[in-house]
């Protein structure tokens, strides 16, 4: 169900949960309230009114977030990689290349190649370095918490920066968690791993959340302050 209040879509899903919980989620303020079964519409409307302007300062606060201009890839670009800043150099040649050397990203691609096909190369080489970074940090936590990944792949997201399937035991990260420190990755890998556990945020996530990862908070906040993609 989606509710349309003072110009906001506020998706609504309804589970077998005992109180409301209501999300506004980076990077662009997708909003959703997940309410019990048996909650009655109206309630949940009167709800997402009474907090509406709390959603509003949060989504103010996505939108004034630093965000990425439009991807032209061309000389001069801001490129970051694993949370460092590159500047893009392109150079060109017969075969696309992409190699990081000093504070420079060097893209080497075809003279006549459009902003979507370096767009495209740019990418699969973002979903390369994210699998080995994905690679080394998943073993970790499935070793630390005892929770194990049946499989997982990387996606393009823009309003998660994970997700799973409980029934399946798959995990999706979002490939744009190439460009944020390893910390942020981690977080997400551990945070998507307890879901396995326990399905929804509840006292019992949180204290999870606590043991195994206690400054989780701090580096949530980091990353989603930092900086965004163009969407």
């Amino acid at each position: 169900m989606i509710l349309n209040i003072s110009g906001i879509e506020i998706e609504i899903n309804k589970k077998d949960i005992k109180h409301l919980h209501l999300y506004v989620k980076p990077p662009d303020g997708r909003v959703s309230v997940s309410a019990p079964l048996s909650m009655p519409d109206e309630a949940i409307e009167r709800f997402v009114r009474i907090k509406l302007s709390w959603i509003k300062k949060q989504r103010d606060k996505y939108e004034l977030q630093p965000r990425q201009s439009k991807r032209e890839y061309v000389s001069g670009e801001s490129f970051y990689v694993m949370g460092k800043q590159y500047y893009l150099q392109v150079n060109y040649g017969k075969k696309y290349t992409l190699v990081l050397s000093g504070n420079k990203a060097i893209l080497t691609a075809r003279k006549e190649s459009t902003p979507i096909q370096r767009e495209h190369f740019v990418r699969e080489w973002y979903r390369e370095l994210l699998k080995i970074e994905i690679s080394k940090y998943l073993p970790k936590w499935e070793e630390k918490t005892g929770i194990k990944c049946t499989d997982w792949q990387t996606k393009y997201m823009t309003t998660r920066w994970g997700t799973c399937n409980r029934t399946q035991g798959k995990i999706w990260f979002n490939l744009m968690l190439a460009k944020k420190t390893p910390e942020c990755l981690e977080y997400v890998i551990l945070h998507e791993l307890l879901h396995f556990e326990e399905k929804n945020h509840t006292e019992r996530f949180i204290s999870l959340m606590d043991k195994y990862m206690p400054m989780w908070r701090e580096i949530k906040n980091s990353l989603n302050g930092q900086i965004l993609d163009f969407l």
